[in-house]
């Protein structure tokens, strides 16, 4: 969403950062119920020495008339005045709200006619700033009136330019360099900070100084990235919603997560104890459900508003989901409650994996559900859909509440008629398309298209094109890392018969060139990815087309370049969010090159037969039961991409299928408007139906209107405009298109689908009549001959991708390895079993990550802890053992961290740290059998082995070793029991009595302590405990510990900048042979 409205108080604070050399805008508080009035004075000393105005500050017009404001008071009045209305209801018009901010400035004293009348607000191609010598409250109809400048996109507003304008001309003369100094200086502000709208009324002059009274400002809120801070520097600017509709909790984590996130999560609560809830998919969907529901008298039980789109993760649309159900199950109702999980088809979202997060949900809201008598609609198709629907199907037999599961095969909406009963809910639905998996199966002429279908993609020269955007020759650079797209598109081509591929390449700065393979029907093809733009167009000069996947902040700057060579003659930019004056700016320059823009906010477009762009028209399973691999006769435009797709089935269904299709977007200013392509498809012959779906919002279809009107546009049309609901609602609502927002009554969708039906567009009932009329219209096209149905053909097949075979289920294959203790794949890594948010939620530390790596389960909290003792005990001893002498060795021969840590690491092993696991083998061993400790050592001493674990080069009885005594004091306290401990300890009396160094050492009680922490923590079977000690799980604790020391033995020496290192040679005993006698 783009155009917001702020608080007065946030715009006068903006404002007045950047306008203080030209006018005077006081200091202002913003006032809400949390404000403590009584001791706000002493932090804002000067409300007390100045007289005020306090006004009600919650985006209500005309509030003087309303009695909103209160001017030339004290302190004590003002905050009386505050104190009387705070949490007062209001009704103003329609609209019925609680009063709870307010703003307190100072009062400027002045005549009427001091007052004038200032607004700037922003069309597609300029900035119109409107001025009239009268303001204030009863200024009336002020654009009848005002005198007005266009100022033309990226173009200054000059001294010069007003001075010479009428927009001062009823002025007295001494006051005109003082608006013209504030004028010009306001407009550069208004395009430097993304304001997309602001009106002053009062603006009062005083001498040479200017006074901002009134305010009221919209801002571009895509355009925060960049302003956010030094430009608009009020922090995080706050977008309130607009009066009348409570800010909901729930509302603002639904936008935190959006804000997070490269999906589009939105949601407004409308009534909070309305009887119809929705989920549904896709912007325009989204509208289009509101529409059905309030078409069919559910308005006043509408619930809520929004929709999730741009493949969410699973997590997302489970916290999504859970958001909306709780909500739903808040307050009970006697006739229950009705949940639909709608949309339309997608274009690239795995439904499967979305509808995941939503099982999830309602799994976990089952008794609520239940409680609440609620039942469940479902319709939706796409990518994968045939594998969602079935687990909504099963979940339905399950959750014990009436659900309701539809595919393709029903109508978008007819699931909202089913719902609120009043139509007829089908025992079974009729069967769903195939997927892709029955494609693979070669038809007879599988090999090829038909005559009368493969004449259409014949690759014509460029020269021959007059009216068309793409062609069977379009050739394109996919600008952005987009493997699945550019595949996408390829499959496309092979099914349409193309000669040659639609991607030329891609472009991708952020790595070096190569090439990456791809598939061309059975075959691998390499499609080479650059990292300069220059170097691609050099190498490809025939590619005219950018499929741009850029993010929306490069977006603008890649587009520009790609303008600046003469061959691209299209551009699609996918990207949301682009801040509205670049997008401005990118339109101004593709008119000036002649360039065809399709976007921002767009999935784009398709062209059967000929090409696709990116990800339209959804995965080949759709591309095939739309029967988008060869040209129909219709042709439409739409806004919403995944209503281009919705637009896709209908067309399919009802007449001989797709011409070509292009969605817009869905921003306030699109690179092309409707009329462009309905222009466009006038003058092309093959074209027979005109089908476009506009929204709620802006005047685009009134150019329509007029084409109609005029006659130029003479092929019968079918239009609909989504977003009737938005009069029904009692408070402004922004719906999922940032252009979807009404900002007069001529913006209302019903106005616009009358005035489309006035001049003879085919307009239907709804848009759930729409296929109806489109199919009536072709029909009176075939009857008239105008249309001549041919046969169909079938496309060639291609073989389906492993990874989406595999994701339907259709085809396994056994792994190359197995893992059971990490899994990455989900929304979080997973520690055998434990999501890593737990681990650290429940602060399980180092130990309980090994306990759970290593030992794939929970151990208690001593397990954990002796654990990470052990690490600490064997990080180091020193710079003089052999491990972390190699280390030193390495780090000062300038080698890397790796290969340093790696040199000390392989000096591990039975004489040097690698004991652990032999002590624990020999004294469990020993233990095990029933030998005495006396037995163990004559034993061991007969069969000349060294007893692991026992002995030291420095410790002795006389010098102990503090780690040992750290350990054995912890393993004594905290453990069940130490039946190994105390076997090896009665061997350690044994051995010092014949030589005191030959204590249990550091390595031996580790060993031997944790034989007993496995068999005594109840954890662990005896064959587990026994396999541990087996597969060298206790050297990994000596290792693990070890490398922390080497590391830091590395990093010292770096930090010492140590040179190579030379063993001295007074410390090397050469002993060579005195003479070599040579052998006969």
């Amino acid at each position: 969403m783009s155009a917001k409205a702020i608080y007065e108080s946030d715009g006068k604070v903006i404002l007045s950062k950047h306008l203080s050399s030209v006018s005077t805008i006081g200091t202002v508080v913003s006032i809400h119920p949390e404000t403590n009035l009584d001791v706000l004075p002493f932090e804002q000393t000067w409300l007390t020495s100045t007289k005020l105005v306090v006004k009600v500050d919650q985006l209500i017009k005309r509030r003087g008339k309303l009695g909103l404001l209160a001017a030339d008071v004290n302190w004590e009045t003002a905050k009386s005045w505050i104190r009387e209305r705070m949490h007062q209801r209001l009704t103003v018009g329609n609209t019925t709200g609680v009063l709870k901010h307010f703003i307190v400035e100072p009062f400027v004293e002045h005549q009427p006619e001091d007052e004038f009348y200032l607004c700037v607000y922003s069309s597609r191609n300029n900035d119109t700033v409107l001025f009239h010598h009268e303001g204030g409250i009863d200024v009336g109809d002020v654009e009848s009136k005002a005198k007005h400048i266009d100022v033309m996109v990226d173009e200054p507003l000059t001294k010069n330019l007003l001075e010479s304008s009428s927009l001062f001309s009823k002025l007295r003369p001494a006051i005109r360099p003082v608006l013209v100094a504030f004028v010009e200086t306001l407009y550069r502000v208004y395009v430097d900070l993304h304001f997309t709208y602001l009106e002053i009324n009062p603006l009062v002059v005083r001498g040479d100084r200017v006074y901002v009274l009134d305010l009221a400002a919209k801002l571009d809120q895509t355009a925060e990235y960049l302003c956010r801070g030094a430009a608009w520097g009020v922090g995080p600017v706050c977008f309130p919603p607009p009066f009348g509709r409570e800010a909901y909790p729930e509302e603002a984590y639904i936008a935190e997560m959006d804000s997070k996130t490269g999906a589009s999560l939105k949601l407004t609560l409308l009534n909070p104890r309305g009887k119809i809830w929705t989920m549904v998919a896709g912007g325009g969907a989204s509208v289009i459900y509101s529409d059905t529901i309030c078409d069919l008298g559910g308005a006043g039980e509408l619930a809520n508003y929004g929709e999730y789109s741009g493949a969410p993760s699973e997590s997302q649309t489970y916290e999504y989901a859970k958001t909306i159900l709780k909500l739903m199950t808040r307050e009970k109702r006697d006739d229950g409650k009705v949940l639909i999980i709608g949309g339309g088809i997608a274009n690239f979202t795995n439904v499967a994996a979305t509808f995941k997060g939503i099982v999830r949900a309602l799994k976990e809201f089952e008794s609520q559900l239940r409680e609440h008598r609620a039942s469940v609609f479902v319709r939706r198709g796409g990518p994968n859909f045939q594998e969602g629907l079935r687990v909504m199907r099963e979940l339905g037999a399950t959750l014990g509440v009436p659900m309701h599961v539809f595919g393709t095969e029903t109508h978008m909406t007819a699931v909202v008629a089913m719902a609120l009963g009043s139509r007829e809910i089908p025992m079974l639905p009729p069967p769903a398309q195939p997927v892709t998996a029955n494609f693979l199966l070669s038809s007879p002429g599988a090999s090829g298209l038909s005559k009368s279908r493969a004449n259409s993609a014949v690759e014509p020269s460029r020269k021959a094109i007059q009216t068309e955007v793409f062609n069977a020759g379009t050739k394109a650079f996919i600008w952005g890392m987009q493997p699945k797209a550019v595949q996408g598109m390829l499959d496309f081509d092979y099914v349409c018969s193309r000669k040659s591929a639609s991607v030329a390449g891609m472009i991708y700065p952020f790595t070096g060139d190569h090439k990456q393979k791809f598939y061309w029907g059975h075959k691998e093809i390499l499609i080479p990815v650059y990292k300069e733009m220059a170097a691609a167009m050099s190498q490809h000069p025939l590619v005219d087309t950018i499929v741009s996947f850029a993010s929306l902040r490069s977006a603008y700057e890649s587009t520009v370049e790609a303008m600046s060579y003469p061959q691209i003659q299209s551009i699609a930019i996918i990207a949301e969010g682009i801040p509205e004056n670049l997008t401005r700016r990118l339109i101004k320059l593709a008119n000036s090159k002649g360039v065809s823009l399709i976007g921002p906010a767009t999935v784009g477009g398709i062209k059967p037969g000929c090409f696709k762009i990116g990800n339209t028209g959804g995965m080949l399973d759709n591309i095939l039961a739309s029967k988008l691999y060869r040209p129909g006769s219709v042709a439409y435009v739409s806004r919403s991409g995944g209503m281009s797709n919705e637009l896709n089935n209908i067309i399919a269904r009802t007449t001989n299928g797709v011409y070509e299709g292009v969605a817009i977007g869905g921003d306030r200013y699109p690179g092309s408007t409707f009329l462009d392509h309905i222009l466009r498809y006038e003058a092309d012959p093959a074209v027979k139906l005109i089908v476009f779906l506009g929204e709620v919002g802006g005047v685009e279809e009134y150019s329509i209107v007029e084409a109609v009107r005029t006659g130029r546009v003479g092929k019968p049309v079918v239009g609909w405009c989504i977003g009737t609901c938005a009069t029904m609602f009692g408070s402004d609502v922004q719906f999922g298109h940032a252009g979807a927002s009404v900002g007069g009554a001529a913006e209302t969708a019903t106005a616009k689908n009358e005035a489309l039906r006035s001049v003879g567009v085919i307009v239907p009932s709804s848009f759930d009549a729409l296929g109806e009329a489109v199919q009536s219209v072709y029909n009176g096209l075939v009857a008239r001959g105008v249309v001549v149905p041919q046969e169909e053909a079938p496309p060639p097949t291609v073989p389906m991708d492993y990874s989406w075979a595999r994701e339907l289920g259709i085809i396994r294959k056994p792994a190359s390895f197995m893992t059971t203790i990490c899994d990455e794949r989900g929304e979080e890594l997973v520690y055998a079993g434990m999501p890593i948010t737990q681990v650290i939620k429940e602060d399980l530390g180092i130990g309980g990550v090994l306990s759970l790596l290593w030992f794939q389960r929970r151990l208690p909290g001593y397990a954990c802890k002796f654990m990470e003792i052990c690490l600490m005990v064997t990080a180091d001893h020193g710079p003089a053992v052999s491990g972390a002498h190699n280390t030193i060795v390495c780090a000062r021969a300038a080698k890397d961290l790796v290969s340093s840590l790696t040199s000390g690491l392989l000096t591990i092993g039975e004489r040097f740290g690698g004991a652990l696991d032999a002590a624990a083998k020999q004294f469990s061993q020993a233990y095990d059998a029933g030998t005495s400790p006396n037995e163990f050592v004559n034993q061991m001493r007969k069969d000349r082995k060294l007893i692991m674990g026992i002995g030291h080069r420095v410790k002795s009885l006389n010098n102990p070793d503090k780690r040992t005594e750290i350990l054995k004091e912890f393993a004594k306290s905290q453990f069940p029991s130490t039946p190994l401990i105390d076997y090896a300890l009665e061997v350690e009396k044994i051995t010092t009595s014949k030589k005191s160094n030959l204590i249990l050492n550091v390595d031996g009680l580790i060993g031997v302590a944790f034989v007993d922490l496995l068999r005594t923590s109840g954890c662990f079977t005896a064959e587990e405990s026994n396999e541990y000690i087996n597969i060298g799980a206790l050297n990994g604790i000596f290792v693990l510990g070890r490398s922390l020391g080497f590391i830091g033995h590395y990093l010292d020496q770096k930090r010492l900048k140590q040179g190579l290192y030379r063993h001295p040679w007074d410390d090397i005993s050469y002993v060579l042979p005195e003479n070599i006698n040579e052998t006969e």
